[in-house]
C-alpha cells in the first residue's frame, strides 16, 4: 500500500510541476515569454520538483517475500516554440504553393518533429527519442500577414528522458520552409534552445529527417553517447560523394578547380584557362558538379546570371539582401543601357571632352538630346518618368573624394595619402635597398635594378642622402614592377588598353605624410624605352607628364587591389576555410559557432562573382586594364606571393617593412609611418579580436593535448591546407595547429580577414573611387614621347589629352554602377561586435563576446576622436576625407563605414 501511495503521489507531483513548466505561447505567431523569464522560473521549479520526489520516493520497502508490481515509467508532456520565418514578397506561384500546403497540413501532409535525448535508452541501445508529433495550426496561421510566425508542437515521453539534444524534422509539405528556432519546454533543465537558421527541404527533395542540435556546444570527445551518430551521421551527408550535379536544394560541401570562368561554347574569345593545379595555383572553390562544356571537357558549362548557380541552400542570400542585389541590379541595367544606346546613336559622345562632364555625372546624370529623348521614350516609356524624375536614376551619387574638395586629387599629398588612407592602403612598403630590384629572372625580362637613381631624388630628401633616408626610415615604395611586367605585352596588345609596371618611391615628411619623389614607368625589355622615370615637375609641361604617371600608378594599383587584396585575399582564400568547416566541424562544434557568423554569404557572393565580374568578358575584363588577363595576374599572385602566416594584420605590417616589434607599445609594434589610419585603427579592433579568439579557445582547449585530440578541429585544417589550398599543400610556412595560441592565431587571422580586412578594401570603393579621373581602373595611352603625333597633341590641348587616356562613357558608367553595388551595405547586414541572440548555449562564451562588443564600441569612439585631431593630417585637414573604413557600425546604404562580420558583398 505505501508503495502504491508513492506512486499516486508521484504522478500528482508530476501533475503538479508540470503545470508549473508550460509556457504561455500567443497564437497568431507572436513569441512566448523571455528565456530569461523562463530559466528563472524553471529554476525554482526545477527546486521544488526535486523536493517533491525525494520526499515521495523516500516510502517503506516491502519485506523481501512480497511481490513488487513494477510500475511503467511516467509519461511528461512537453511543448516546443517553432519559430518560421515567412517570406515578406511571394510570387503568384508561391503564394498558390503556400495554399495549398497549408490545405495539404490540415489532411495530413503535416511537419513532423521528434525530440532526441542525450542518454541511451538501455532497452534499444539507442538515444532516448519521443514519437514523432505534427506542427500544430499551420493552417490556421496560414493567412497571418507576420513574418515570423510560432507554432507549436507537443511531445510525450518518459519522465527519465533526460535533457533534449537534438530535434528531428520531417517536411511533407510540397515547398521548402525556413527554420529559425526551437525553444522547448517541459524539462527540469529549464528551456532548451535550438537556433536553426535553415531551409528545410520537402519530402521529395530530401527524403532524410532534418537534424537541429540544441544550442549547447561539444567537443567531439564530449559530445553524450547518444548523439553521437547523429553528429556523425549530419557530416557525413554534408560531405555528399563528390558525385553527379548539385541541386539548388542540396546542402553539399564540397571541392572544385576554377573552371567555370570561361565559356569556349562562345567562341575562342570567351575561352579561359583553368585556375587549380601545378600550371595555375588557385584556391578551390565549391563544385556544383555541372556537365562541361560542349567544346572543351576540361571546362564546366555555365549558368549565366541571374539565373543562380548552386550554393549549398543556406549559403544563399536572404531576402533582404537580395532585394538589394535586385535593385542594384535594375539600376545598374538603367545606367548602362541608356549609355550604351546614346553611343550607338552619337558615337562622339562616347568620348568624354571636358571635366565637368564627368562632374555632370553627378549634378545632372545621363541628359539625353530632345532629338535623341524623344527615339528613346518611343523604344523605353520606362526613360520618361526617369528623365522628369528629380531624383534621377540616371544620376548618380557623388563621390565622397571630392565633396570637401573637388581638386585635392590633383596634389602630390593627396596622391599619397591615399596609400596610407584610399582603397587601397595595403601595398605601400619601406625601401629596404636602393635601387630598387625585380625579383624577376633577368634572362627573361632584362636587368632588374630600377632605372632610378640617386640623381633623380637627392633634392627631395631634406638634406639627406639616400642611404641616410633609408638608415632613418624615410623612403617607402609602392611597387607593382614584378606584379605586372610579365603580362604586359600582351595587355598592350588588347584594342583600347596600355598599362606600364610601374614603381613609386615616397618620402616620409616630419609630419607623417608621404609625398612622391619619383615614378618608374618599365615596360618590357625589347621596347624603345624600356624603363622611364619621371620627377615632380618644375614646369607646365613636365606637370601634365606627371600627373599622366601618377594615372599609371593608380590604375595599377586598382587592378592589385581588386583582383589580388580584394578578390584573392579576403573572397577566394577565405572559401577553402568555409567548404571545410561544413565537412569536418560539426554545428555543436564550439569553432563552428564562432565562425559561424563570419562565413555568411561568402560561397554566394563568390559563386556570383564568378558568374558576372571574374568571368570571360565580365566586369573586371571590362573594366580593368588587364582585360582576359586578369585572374591569370590573380593566380601568379597566389602562386607566388600568398602565404596564409602572413595574412593577419601584424605580420602583414612586418613583412611589408612598415611596423616593427615593440614590447612597450600598446599593440606590441611600432609603426614606422605613425599617422597610418588603415594600420592604427586596424590594431584596435585586431587586439580585441585577439584578446577574444584566445579566451574562447581557452575555455574549450585547457592543454596542447585536447588540441591535437579534437578529431573534427585537426581534419578541419588538414583538409584545408591539402584539399581547398592544396596547391600549396607542401609549403612550410603553414602554421601548425598543435596547442590552443595556434588555434586563436589562426582564428584571429581568418576572423580579421573577412570582417575588418574586407570591408577596409571593399566599402571605399565606390566614395573614394567613383571619380574616375581621380582613380582609373584602366587607361588607354602610354605617356607619349617628344617624337611621338601624340606628344603635340599634349603641347596643344593637355586637358583633352589627359581625358582620352580615361575609360569612355560606357566603361566608366558600368565600372561606376558595378562599385556602387559593392560599396552598399544591406538592412540585414551583421556588423563586427555583433551577434544573433541564441548563437551559442554557453554563458561563459556569450560574457566573453559581450566583453569583446564593448572593446569593439570602444575602438569606434576612438576612431572617431582620431578623425577630429588636427595633428593627424592622413586623416583630419581642409579638404581631407575623414578615415572610417574601419569603424565598425553603420546605417544602410554606401557609406564609407562599417565592418560586417563576413564578406557579405
Amino acid at each position: 500500500m505505501a508503495a502504491a501511495g508513492a506512486a499516486l503521489n508521484f504522478r500528482h507531483l508530476q501533475k503538479t510541476f508540470l503545470s508549473t513548466q508550460t509556457s504561455v505561447f500567443l497564437a497568431g505567431g507572436q513569441q512566448s515569454h523571455s528565456l530569461l523569464h523562463l530559466k528563472q522560473r524553471n529554476t525554482a521549479s526545477s527546486k521544488a520538483w526535486r523536493s517533491h520526489v525525494t520526499a515521495a520516493m523516500i516510502v517503506e520497502r516491502p519485506a523481501a517475500s512480497t511481490p513488487v508490481e513494477t510500475e511503467k515509467p511516467a509519461k511528461l508532456k512537453v511543448r516546443a516554440a517553432v519559430t518560421v520565418r515567412r517570406k515578406r514578397k511571394q510570387s503568384m506561384r508561391e503564394k498558390i504553393e503556400t495554399q495549398l500546403d497549408a490545405f495539404a497540413d490540415r489532411i495530413g501532409q503535416n511537419i513532423l518533429f521528434q525530440l532526441i535525448g542525450t542518454e541511451i535508452d538501455p532497452r534499444t541501445k539507442r538515444a532516448k527519442a519521443s514519437k514523432e508529433t505534427a506542427l500544430k495550426d499551420w493552417y490556421r496561421k496560414k493567412d497571418l500577414k507576420t513574418e515570423k510566425v510560432v507554432y507549436t508542437a507537443e511531445f510525450m515521453v518518459d519522465s527519465g528522458f533526460g535533457e533534449p539534444g537534438a530535434i528531428a524534422v520531417l517536411n511533407k509539405h510540397h515547398k521548402e520552409f525556413y527554420l529559425e528556432s526551437i525553444v522547448v519546454e517541459g524539462f527540469a533543465c529549464g528551456p532548451v534552445l535550438f537556433t536553426c537558421d535553415s531551409w528545410v527541404q520537402s519530402l521529395k527533395d530530401q527524403p532524410k529527417q532534418r537534424i537541429f542540435f540544441a544550442n549547447k556546444p561539444y567537443l567531439p570527445s564530449e559530445t553524450p553517447m547518444a548523439l553521437r551518430e547523429l553528429r556523425e551521421r549530419e557530416l557525413k551527408e554534408m560531405r555528399g560523394d563528390g558525385k553527379g550535379e548539385r541541386n539548388l536544394c542540396d546542402r553539399i560541401y564540397d571541392f572544385a578547380v576554377y573552371n567555370d570562368l570561361g565559356n569556349p561554347d562562345k567562341g575562342l574569345g570567351f575561352a579561359r584557362p583553368v585556375l587549380g593545379g601545378d600550371e595555375r595555383p588557385y584556391p578551390r572553390r565549391c563544385r556544383t558538379g555541372r556537365p562541361p562544356a560542349n567544346t572543351d571537357s576540361s571546362i564546366e558549362s555555365r549558368v549565366e546570371y541571374p539565373t543562380p548557380t548552386y550554393v549549398p541552400r543556406d549559403e544563399a542570400f536572404e531576402e533582404t539582401k537580395q532585394e538589394m542585389l535586385s535593385e542594384g541590379a535594375m539600376k545598374a541595367l538603367l545606367h548602362n543601357l541608356v549609355p550604351s544606346i546614346v553611343a550607338s546613336i552619337e558615337p562622339k559622345s562616347r568620348e568624354f571632352k571636358a571635366f565637368h562632364e564627368f562632374d555632370n555625372l553627378f549634378k545632372e546624370g545621363i541628359r539625353l538630346k530632345k532629338g535623341i529623348e524623344d527615339h528613346l521614350v518611343n523604344k523605353i516609356p520606362l526613360l520618361n518618368k526617369i528623365q522628369d524624375s528629380s531624383e534621377s536614376i540616371l544620376r548618380y551619387d557623388t563621390p565622397r573624394i571630392i565633396t570637401k574638395d573637388k581638386f585635392a586629387w590633383l596634389r602630390d599629398d593627396e596622391f599619397g595619402r591615399q596609400t596610407l588612407a584610399g582603397i587601397n592602403p595595403v601595398n605601400i612598403e619601406r625601401l629596404q635597398a636602393f635601387p630598387p630590384v625585380s625579383k624577376l629572372d633577368p634572362a627573361i625580362y632584362g636587368p632588374p635594378e630600377s632605372a632610378i637613381r640617386e640623381e633623380h631624388i637627392a633634392g627631395q630628401l631634406n638634406g639627406m642622402t639616400v642611404q641616410e633616408a633609408i638608415q632613418a626610415n624615410k623612403l617607402f615604395i609602392l611597387d607593382f614592377h614584378d606584379v605586372y611586367l610579365p603580362f604586359l605585352d600582351r595587355i598592350n596588345a588588347l584594342d583600347g588598353r596600355k598599362a606600364y609596371a610601374t614603381r613609386t618611391i615616397f618620402f616620409l615628411t616630419p609630419i607623417s605624410t608621404l609625398k612622391p619623389i619619383a615614378i618608374e614607368l618599365s615596360l618590357p625589355e625589347m621596347a624603345s624605352r624600356s624603363k622611364r622615370v619621371l620627377t615632380p615637375p618644375s614646369e607646365a609641361t613636365g606637370n601634365w607628364l606627371w600627373q599622366l604617371a601618377k594615372a599609371h600608378v593608380s590604375a595599377n594599383d586598382a587592378g592589385v587591389h581588386q583582383l589580388v587584396n580584394h578578390w584573392l585575399r579576403t573572397h577566394a582564400c577565405i572559401e577553402p576555410f568555409v567548404v571545410a568547416a561544413h565537412r569536418q566541424l560539426s554545428a555543436m562544434h564550439p569553432i563552428f559557432k564562432l565562425l559561424k557568423p563570419h562565413m555568411r554569404y561568402n560561397m554566394e557572393i563568390n559563386a556570383i562573382a564568378r558568374q558576372f565580374l571574374i568571368n570571360a568578358g565580365g566586369v573586371i575584363e571590362s573594366s580593368f586594364t588587364p582585360g582576359p588577363i586578369s585572374m591569370e595576374i590573380s593566380s601568379a599572385f597566389y602562386a607566388e606571393h600568398w602565404r596564409f602566416d602572413r595574412e593577419g594584420l601584424p605580420a602583414d605590417l612586418i613583412r611589408r617593412g612598415v611596423a616593427v616589434e615593440d614590447a612597450g607599445e600598446p599593440h606590441g609594434l611600432r609603426l614606422l609611418i605613425p599617422d597610418y589610419p588603415y594600420a592604427n585603427d586596424g590594431l584596435l579592433l585586431w587586439s580585441a579580436l585577439e584578446s577574444f579568439t584566445v579566451d574562447y579557445v581557452g575555455t574549450y582547449y585547457p592543454s596542447p593535448a585536447a588540441v591535437q585530440a579534437d578529431v573534427e578541429l585537426q581534419s578541419w585544417y588538414a583538409e584545408v591546407v591539402t584539399v581547398g589550398h592544396g596547391d600549396h599543400r607542401h609549403a612550410p610556412w603553414w602554421p601548425n595547429l598543435d596547442t590552443p595560441a595556434d588555434l586563436a592565431g589562426i582564428l584571429t587571422t581568418l576572423i580579421w580577414l573577412a570582417s575588418a580586412q574586407h570591408a577596409a578594401l571593399n566599402f571605399g570603393q565606390y566614395p573614394i573611387g567613383a571619380y574616375i579621373p581621380c582613380r582609373p581602373p584602366i587607361l588607354r595611352r602610354l605617356l607619349p614621347e617628344v617624337d611621338d603625333p601624340d606628344y603635340d597633341y599634349l603641347l596643344t590641348d593637355p586637358h583633352r589629352y589627359y581625358l582620352s587616356t580615361m575609360p569612355e562613357l560606357t566603361m566608366a558608367t558600368t565600372f561606376m554602377t558595378v562599385i556602387d553595388t559593392l560599396s552598399t551595405h544591406s538592412a540585414d547586414e551583421e556588423y563586427l561586435g555583433e551577434r544573433r541572440e541564441g548563437w551559442t548555449g554557453d554563458s561563459r562564451a556569450v560574457k566573453m563576446f559581450d566583453e569583446f562588443a564593448m572593446k569593439v564600441r570602444a575602438a569606434e569612439e576612438e576612431i572617431e576622436r582620431r578623425n577630429r585631431n588636427p595633428e593627424m593630417r592622413n586623416r583630419c585637414g581642409a579638404g581631407v576625407m575623414s578615415y572610417d573604413l574601419m569603424t565598425p557600425s553603420s546605417p544602410p546604404g554606401i557609406t564609407c563605414r562599417g565592418i560586417p562580420n563576413s564578406c557579405s558583398i
